[in-house]
C-alpha cells in the first residue's frame, strides 16, 4: 500500500460529486466506462456529508452461520482485521463484502462505526446491513445494502484481499471516491488528471444548462449546440 497520491489532490477530489468524476474518467480512461464503480443501489445514511476519498481496507464477513473457529482462531483474525483498518496511509474508506446470499447481520452500528472512525476510516462502502442509524459516529458516512436490526452471527472471513461491492471491485490501498451517489475507483496513475477533466465536463455542462433556460430554446438551438460539440 505505498503508493498514494498528495494531500492537495485528494482535496481537489474531494470538491467533485462521484457522477462528476465517473464522468471525468470517461473522458481520462474510456476504457473504464463500464466499471470500476458501484452498479448496484446502496443506502446512504448522510446525504448530506461531502464526498469521502481514502485508500480502501477490505473485508469479507458472514453472519448467517457461526464462524467456526475456536476463540482464540477468532481473536487473531478479528485483530488482523482492525490491524489492516489502522494500517497506514490514512485517509481510509472501509470497503467491506458480506458473503451471504442475503445480508442477516449487521457489522456496522454505534460501536464499530466510533472504532472505525478513530483509526482513520471516513467511512464504508458495503453491500451488508447497517443498524444503530441514530447512534452512530459522527461524520463517518455509511453506503450499505440496507439496514436490519440485528449483528446476528457477523464475524469476518478473510481481511486485506480483493472484494466486490454492489458490482465495484476494490483491492486494498486502491483509491475510493464516495457519497451519497455510490462510489467509484480510481487508478493511482490518472488520479492527477481527473480534476482538470472534471473541470472540462462541467464547463460543457454549464452550456447545454444555461441554454435550456434560454427563451429561444429549442430542438434547432439543442441540435446546433450538439454539433458544435462534436467539432
Amino acid at each position: 500500500m505505498s503508493e498514494t497520491v498528495g494531500p492537495e489532490l485528494l482535496a481537489k477530489l474531494r470538491g467533485f460529486d462521484t457522477p462528476t468524476l465517473c464522468n471525468a474518467m470517461e473522458v481520462v480512461l474510456p476504457s473504464r466506462q463500464g466499471h470500476g464503480f458501484t452498479r448496484k443501489p446502496l443506502h446512504c445514511v448522510h446525504p448530506g456529508l461531502p464526498p469521502m476519498v481514502g485508500y480502501a481496507r477490505t473485508a469479507r464477513i458472514c453472519a448467517s452461520r457461526p464462524s467456526g473457529r475456536d476463540p482464540a482462531a477468532e481473536r487473531a483474525v478479528t485483530l488482523a482485521y482492525y490491524r489492516h483498518v489502522a494500517e497506514p496511509p490514512h485517509p481510509t474508506v472501509t470497503v467491506i463484502e458480506d458473503v451471504d446470499r442475503e445480508p442477516v447481520g449487521a457489522w456496522w452500528g454505534e460501536v464499530h462505526t466510533h472504532m472505525h472512525r478513530g483509526l482513520g476510516s471516513l467511512g464504508v462502502v458495503t453491500d451488508g446491513t447497517i443498524r444503530d442509524l441514530d447512534q452512530v459516529a459522527e461524520g463517518f458516512q455509511l453506503l450499505a445494502h440496507g439496514v436490519g436490526p440485528s449483528h446476528a452471527h457477523v464475524h469476518p472471513v478473510d481481511v486485506g484481499i480483493p472484494v466486490t461491492v454492489a458490482g465495484m471491485t476494490v483491492s486494498p490501498g486502491d483509491l475510493v471516491h464516495a457519497d451519497r451517489h455510490g462510489a467509484l475507483v480510481i487508478p493511482l496513475d490518472v488520479a492527477a488528471e481527473l480534476p482538470q477533466a472534471a473541470e472540462r465536463v462541467m464547463k460543457g455542462e454549464r452550456v447545454m444548462i444555461e441554454a435550456s433556460k434560454q427563451p429561444d430554446f429549442g430542438i434547432a438551438k439543442l441540435e446546433e449546440l450538439l454539433t458544435g460539440r462534436e467539432h
